[in-house]
Order: structure tokens, then C-alpha cells, then sequence
């Protein structure tokens, strides 16, 4: 039987509970403010620097980095979130070294593959590309870092180092400015990302373990590799797509789409702030009050969607000559895909909060389910879309196929939550 004293103790703890959960997401916003504005940095730099056509070469090897990034959460930092949020600090640091071993060596084996990719193609797409095998290492530990001290709950120490990283990234630009060409930009964008790489070690005092990568996998398996086929889909989806609509319309139309989601940037910065714990705290509701997970999940999504739709609405405000003070000459294309890009990531922000509960919960079958049909549809959307017309068909095709998909998320969520209650068949085995 439950005491007046246990009643009031629980009472007590619940707004401490609340407030540590608030500063928690006030680290990551704040982290994936400096993230991505130092993203929004370099993309505008090289679309008012070079001109549309080089800026879509550059998205080109942006979305291709986004590819790897990919493949290294899904086999490094993903398990380690699930798995050692709120652990013990020998246990997240033994676990740290290893996925930040495995996160360089991601980078390491995938970066030497762009490099001789890049040197072997040539033309204006081979440097940008060999450029990108150099920087994949420094990028790829930098991440790593943030999520391993997300895990840990000391999300100020990844705000201070991705702070680091944009520091140096001011001087980095403007020498890339004078070379004047993407690979130069591309240099200086993964210089920055080393630096913070490096002070990551400094910070956590942890060397990366790139010998306990092989461990790390194996311990791992039972959710990183459904975790990195997960990502790819995402990331892969996009990268099709911007392949595909740089096939059917011209790698102009790649640079406009990119100029579109610039203009999302400040929103899409709350988003992957959110995102960093969004995991994390799911997995604290699952241990403290399982019960109130679909509520966390449902009420998170639709908070996400709703600012979503209110960003798209203020950026229909903004005058031409204010667009085109950012964008340059991008502004003019960009702009008319203002509603169907807001529309596509409200769409998806219907489904994070169910992501999220299926990553709380470890059930990563349904999760691979759910985004292998998000993916999939998301490369038909936008490549139907811009067969029909161009840039903007691509744009509204990516809507709907994230509206529908997003429904798909939260089914498999709801059944999840009812396995989870009467565990008949087991989710995600073991061994």
C-alpha cells in the first residue's frame, strides 16, 4: 500500500522530473541551433558564391554525406542511445569509446571509397566528392560525439563543442572563398567539423576505439544493422531523389529544392534539436511511467507539425528583395516551394513522436517496417512529382507521401504498444 509520505515524495519528484527533462531539451535546441546554422552558413556562402548550378554540385555530395552519416548512427550511436541513456558512467563510457571507434571507421572505410570515386570521375563532381572522402572521418566523430553526450544527459558539453566547430568554421569559409570552387567549401566545412572532433576526445576524455568496432557490432546487432537500414532508407530516399530530379529536370532543379529546405533551416534546426532526445526521454517514459509513453509520443508529434505549418506560413510573408538578400538568385525558384515543403515536413513531424516510441521501445522490426514504406514512398512522391512538373511536382509529391506515411508510423507504434502489453511474441530478439 502506497504511504502519504510516498504520495508526497512522488509528488515532489515529479516537477524536479520535469525540469531536468526541460533542460535537457533546452541543450539540444540549443545544439542543433549552432548546427545548424552553421549548415545554413555554408549553404548560403556557396549559393551566393557560385551560383546555382555549383551549388547543386555541392548538394549533390550534402546529400551523399547525409548517406554515410546515415549508416554510421545506424551502426554506432542508434544502439547506444536505446541502449545506454541514463547508464552508469563506466558503462556509457566503455560504450562511448567503442561506438565513436566504429563511427571513425565508418568514416575512414566510406571516405577512402568517395576519394578514389572522386578522383576516378573528375569533371565538377569528382573534386567535390574526393573532397568529401577527406572530411568523412572528422564529420562522422563530431556526431558521434553529440549523441554519446545526449546519452549521457550532458548535452552542454555537445553544445559547446559543435560552438567549437562553427568558431572555426568562420575562417575556414573565408579561405575556401577565395580558392572559389565546391571542393574548397567542402574542405573547410569538414576542417571545422575535425576540430571539434578533436575537442570531443578533450572533453569526454575517452579515445575513440576504432579496434572495438568489430565488438561493438556484434554486442550491437540485434538492432544496428535493422537501425542502419532504417537510416539508409532515409537518407538514401533523399539522395535518390535529388539524383533523380537532377536526371529528369537538371541539376538546377537539385539547387532549388536545396534552397527550399534552407529556408526551413531555423524550423528543421528545432526538429533535429528535438530529435537528439527525443529517444532518450522516450526511454526514460518507458522505464518511469510506461503507460504515458503513447501520450509523450502523440503529444510531441503534434506540437512538431503544428510549428511546422506556422514557419511555412511566416516564410510566405517574407518580401522577394528580403529572399533575395539570402538566397540570391535561388530565391526566385525556391520560393515556389514554399507551401508544398512546409506541407512535406509537417507531414513528417506527424511521425517522429511514433518514431521516437519505437526506438524507446527497442522494436526495431517495426520500425525498418514503417520506414522502408516511408522511403519508399517518399522516392515515388518525388520523382513522380517532378516527371509531372519539375521541382515543384517533387515538392507536393513529397508531401503526400509524408502524410501517408506518417499514418503507417503511428500504426506500428500502436501495435508495438499492445505487444509490449501482452508479449506473446517477442520484438526484437537476443542472443
Amino acid at each position: 500500500m502506497t504511504t502519504g509520505k510516498q504520495k508526497q515524495a512522488a509528488a515532489a519528484a515529479r516537477p524536479t522530473a520535469r525540469r531536468a527533462m526541460a533542460g535537457r531539451l533546452s541543450w539540444g535546441l540549443a545544439d542543433q541551433a549552432v548546427c545548424s546554422m552553421t549548415n545554413f552558413a555554408v549553404g548560403i556562402y556557396v549559393a551566393r558564391s557560385l551560383g546555382l548550378s555549383a551549388f547543386g554540385v555541392f548538394s549533390l555530395a550534402w546529400v551523399t554525406y547525409g548517406v554515410v552519416l546515415s549508416v554510421s548512427r545506424g551502426l554506432a550511436t542508434d544502439p547506444l542511445v536505446v541502449r545506454f541513456s541514463g547508464v552508469s558512467t563506466e558503462s556509457w563510457r566503455a560504450a562511448a569509446a567503442r561506438s565513436s571507434g566504429t563511427a571513425l571507421g565508418v568514416g575512414g572505410a566510406i571516405g577512402a571509397v568517395c576519394l578514389v570515386v572522386g578522383l576516378s570521375v573528375g569533371g565538377r563532381v569528382g573534386p567535390a566528392f574526393a573532397a568529401l572522402g577527406v572530411v568523412l572521418p572528422g564529420l562522422l566523430l563530431q556526431d558521434a560525439w553529440r549523441y554519446s553526450f545526449f546519452a549521457a544527459g550532458t548535452g552542454r558539453k555537445a553544445f559547446v563543442n559543435d560552438l567549437l566547430g562553427g568558431v572555426a568554421l568562420v575562417p575556414a569559409l573565408l579561405v575556401a572563398a577565395r580558392v572559389g570552387s565546391v571542393a574548397a567549401f567542402v574542405l573547410a566545412w569538414g576542417a571545422a567539423a575535425a576540430v571539434a572532433a578533436a575537442y570531443g576526445c578533450l572533453q569526454s576524455g575517452i579515445r575513440p576505439q576504432p579496434t572495438g568496432a568489430r565488438a561493438w557490432l556484434r554486442e550491437q546487432r540485434d538492432l544496428g544493422y535493422r537501425y542502419l537500414v532504417e537510416n539508409v532508407g532515409v537518407s538514401g530516399a533523399s539522395q535518390l531523389r535529388a539524383y533523380g530530379l537532377g536526371a529528369i529536370v537538371g541539376v538546377s532543379a537539385v539547387g532549388v529544392v536545396r534552397g527550399a529546405e534552407l529556408l526551413l533551416g531555423p524550423f528543421l534546426a528545432v526538429l533535429m534539436g528535438l530529435s537528439l532526445v527525443t529517444v532518450p526521454e522516450a526511454a526514460r517514459v518507458l522505464r518511469q511511467a510506461p503507460h504515458r509513453l503513447g501520450r509523450f509520443c502523440l503529444m510531441l508529434s503534434g506540437a512538431l507539425a503544428g510549428a511546422a505549418l506556422l514557419w511555412g506560413a511566416a516564410l510566405l510573408l517574407v518580401p522577394d528583395r528580403g529572399g533575395e538578400l539570402v538566397l540570391g538568385d535561388v530565391w526566385g525558384s525556391a520560393s515556389d516551394l514554399i507551401v508544398p515543403a512546409a506541407l512535406g515536413v509537417a507531414g513528417s513531424s506527424l511521425g517522429i513522436g511514433a518514431a521516437a516510441g519505437l526506438r524507446a521501445l527497442a522494436a526495431a522490426r517495426r520500425s525498418l517496417r514503417a520506414q522502408l514504406f516511408a522511403s519508399t514512398c517518399y522516392v515515388g512522391g518525388g520523382l513522380g512529382g517532378a516527371a509531372v512538373d519539375g521541382a515543384v511536382g517533387s515538392a507536393w509529391g513529397v508531401a503526400a507521401a509524408t502524410i501517408i506515411s506518417s499514418a503507417v508510423w503511428w500504426l506500428q507504434l500502436r501495435i508495438a504498444l499492445r505487444e509490449r502489453r501482452h508479449p506473446s511474441i517477442p520484438e526484437v530478439r537476443t542472443s
